[in-house]
């Protein structure tokens, strides 16, 4: 049986080094199919936030050339975050012509951005994703833009980095069964909170899918689909009992979810004014 590996290239120049370097590593693999996602010419901060929130979507392997130390550091610690595996194309050879010729490894330290208003929104807006992600610090939900609240793989995590691609600090906490939602989140008065739920069967069989790819046991609650159903129809009534606004991600992609929160805190922003 073949297996598919999601494999992103992204590299600061043409991409050719990124590529030739996985072909030919995936050409020492039988039974192995590979899509591969290529970003050429990375060279500022403010292109990361997008390659994340897609990665975050499907996860995969992450193979880069990124020398600048500030866009490289940006880039893997966001792939850390998300347990997303990542290589530098050029390692080990760099750490190994260093200690063979005893001289320090000499990197670009900066990317020398144009620093300005828009680009510094983006950084703050992943670094405070990436912080409050999968309920992590759900007792403090009060700095972000908008909360989004869903079941287990309702695509919470990759819309909330594609806002975050758009400068908007965005929080996702998720809904475990017999389990009440997070203080933080019911007390939370600031941000937009957004619940999303996704059909029953849809959702049974990403869940599936995630297992297999764990290589772990699919018998569980977790994919059984009266307990998914009763997660499902739980979710959205808390949705309906605090008033929040709700999207069905069923049959829409990321960029469409995520354009639908993008106008409710357009709406949220006029109403107040």
């Amino acid at each position: 049986m073949s297996k598919t590996l999601v494999l992103y290239l992204v590299s600061h120049a043409s991409g050719e080094l990124v590529e030739l370097l996985a072909r030919n590593a995936i050409a020492q693999f039988a039974g192995l199919e590979v899509e591969r996602r290529l970003w050429k010419m990375v060279r500022h901060l403010g292109q990361v936030p997008e390659i994340l929130g897609t990665v975050a979507q499907t996860p995969g392997y992450v193979v880069h050339s990124i020398s600048h130390t500030d866009i490289r550091q940006a880039l893997e610690d966001g792939c850390a975050r998300l347990g997303i595996p990542y290589q530098f194309a050029l390692e080990p050879l760099v750490s190994q012509l260093a200690e063979h010729c005893k001289v320090p490894v000499h990197s670009h330290t900066s990317s020398r951005d144009v620093f300005d208003e828009d680009y510094y929104r983006r950084i703050e807006a992943m670094k405070y994703t990436l912080a409050h992600d999968d309920g992590i610090a759900s007792d403090d939900l009060d700095g972000a833009d908008v909360i989004v609240v869903g079941v287990s793989r309702a695509t919470k995590t990759p819309t909330c980095m594609y806002l975050a691609s758009r400068g908007i600090k965005a929080a996702n906490v998720p809904l475990v069964p017999f389990s009440p939602p997070p203080l933080g989140l019911l007390k939370a008065k600031g941000p937009l909170i957004v619940g999303l739920t996704v059909d029953p069967s849809r959702l049974a069989r990403v869940r599936s899918a995630r297992l297999r790819a764990l290589n772990e046991n699919e018998d569980t609650d977790y994919t059984d689909f009266a307990a998914l159903r009763k997660e499902v129809v739980d979710a959205r009534r808390l949705f309906s009992t605090r008033g929040w606004p709700v999207i069905d991600v069923t049959h829409r992609s990321i960029e469409q979810a995520s354009a639908m929160i993008i106008e409710l805190l357009r709406a949220r922003a006029n109403g107040a004014s």
